[in-house]
């Protein structure tokens, strides 16, 4: 999984917000209340998880702009001779 500037911006962004989700559900978890602690932290994984692994309608754009800059820009090949 490689991250781009904006994707590491958005991954700290992420995990400022569940971060603290993270740690609150361990210490539920600690202090014995297994359903609350479990599920926090449930929560907090998948807020860092999920915006990963998912395709959102803002995703797309961004998708066929790669595809299309990929198609026209051709990158040297390994075996051809550099000047």
């Amino acid at each position: 999984m490689r991250l781009g500037i904006a994707g590491t911006i958005q991954l700290a962004a992420t995990l400022v917000f569940a971060g603290p989700v993270g740690i609150f559900g361990l210490t539920r978890l600690l202090e014995g209340q297994t359903v609350i602690g479990g599920g926090l932290f449930a929560v907090a994984v998948a807020m860092v998880l999920l915006p990963q692994y998912l395709t959102t309608p803002a995703d797309v754009p961004m998708a066929l702009g790669e595809r299309v800059v990929g198609a026209v820009v051709k990158t040297p090949d390994e075996d051809e001779d550099s000047p």
